[in-house]
């Protein structure tokens, strides 16, 4: 199958390069456009009252740095990337919605093969609710 759109998802650490270099490869050897998305956590729902910040604009600072980031990223990818988009919320949720927004046919993603992740698997919520093909990276 050719791929007309690829998503990478993305958590902004140093393995990041890793995996957008690898759907930047393969959505030049297929001629796909390629986006990239991070998706944050929600802090203002698991805020419980007992710290003093303003969590709106705490998020909104790192939306812009992780939009910074992933632009970076984007620069570095020899490829030109379509989307960099940042959410937060529940993250098979908002991949999914960037799914169906962008016509996304593939998500590559990348799974840490650590002891975390045998228990907190971000891969396996997506493999579960992911409506499209998957491309999942091992990452050590």
């Amino acid at each position: 199958m050719a791929y007309k759109h690829i998503l990478v998802a993305i958590d902004l650490s140093e393995d990041s390069a890793i995996l957008v270099g690898k759907a930047a490869q393969l959505a030049k050897a297929v001629d796909a456009k390629l986006s990239l998305i991070h998706i944050d956590v929600n802090y203002a729902e698991l805020y419980t009252g007992l710290i003093d910040i303003n969590l709106s604009d705490a998020q909104h600072r790192m939306a812009d740095d992780a939009q910074q980031q992933l632009q970076a990223l984007a620069e570095k990818a020899n490829y030109p990337v379509s989307h960099t988009l940042v959410g937060s919320g529940d993250l098979g949720e908002e991949i999914c919605h960037a799914i169906d927004d962008l016509d996304i046919e593939l998500v590559v993603c990348g799974h840490h093969q650590d002891f975390w992740s045998k228990i907190l698997s971000s891969a396996k919520q997506l493999i579960n609710r992911t409506p499209v093909d998957m491309l999942m990276v091992p990452l050590k």
